[in-house]
């Protein structure tokens, strides 16, 4: 299951982590938000110990979506040493996410 990310936490959980962070930039009203959610939550699984993965939502934390200039939803970014490799924006198919996260282990 994935993590969740807030706005407090973030500098702590993602920025400084020693592991790669996938981050899913998401809303509850958001439709190809929730049809991605199985995805992200599979990925976590599939990649536990290997990559911290986590969910950030947008409404209760705009502090993190304005910092990383979140302009739609979802978008995922791949975070390695406190800094973005990866953007993904839209509800990707899940060999796409793994290929791009594959690249950053």
């Amino acid at each position: 299951m994935a993590l969740e990310f807030k706005d407090a936490s973030f500098d702590e959980d993602v920025l400084k982590s020693e592991t790669p962070v996938l981050v899913d930039f998401w809303a509850p009203w958001c439709g190809p938000c929730r049809m991605l959610a199985p995805t992200v939550d599979a990925i976590s699984e599939e990649y536990e110990g290997k990559v911290k993965v986590g969910k950030v939502n947008t409404d209760e934390n705009p502090q993190i979506a304005t910092q990383h200039q979140i302009n739609s939803i979802p978008t995922l970014m791949i975070f390695k040493g406190g800094e973005v490799v990866e953007r993904l924006v839209g509800a990707l198919p899940k060999e796409k996410i793994t290929e791009k996260l594959d690249t950053h282990l």
